[in-house]
């Protein structure tokens, strides 16, 4: 398992990811308790997205050819892409697909979960060639 991340970007990617991701979910609760849930969900990727870009910083690409604000910013742009992804679902999901099928079990959560998986490839190859994009040479 451990020769397999060290070879594997995009896995130590999708590591890093599923630890922001889990930030996201669970401060989601916390935020609902201050905050509706539409915006909750919204609080709750910031959360999640300051974690994945200092864990993607670290742990999956290499020195970028950009400064650390601008590479931020772009961290942040391919995450607007994402954040409007996990909202739509989020919110579709929850308050308009299972109340009309009926579906009952914690459907928040559910929504939530199921919008913040859907953007892990796109966001990855966002990273790989904009947020993180490797020095020339």
């Amino acid at each position: 398992m451990r020769a397999f991340l060290r070879r594997s970007r995009f896995s130590r990617f999708l590591l890093a990811g599923g630890v922001a991701a889990l930030v996201n979910f669970l401060s989601r609760f916390a935020y609902n308790e201050v905050m509706s849930f539409r915006l909750a969900v919204i609080a709750a990727y910031i959360t999640g997205m300051i974690t994945a870009y200092l864990l993607s910083r670290i742990y999956v690409f290499e020195r970028s050819r950009h400064h650390p604000v601008k590479e931020f910013y772009y961290f942040t742009l391919v995450n607007l892409v994402a954040v409007a992804q996990v909202w739509l679902i989020s919110v579709g999901l929850a308050e308009y697909l299972f109340p009309s099928v009926g579906f009952t079990f914690y459907p928040y959560a559910v929504a939530h979960a199921v919008g913040v998986a859907v953007p892990a490839v796109t966001s990855y190859f966002g990273h790989k060639y904009l947020s993180f994009a490797q020095r020339d040479g």
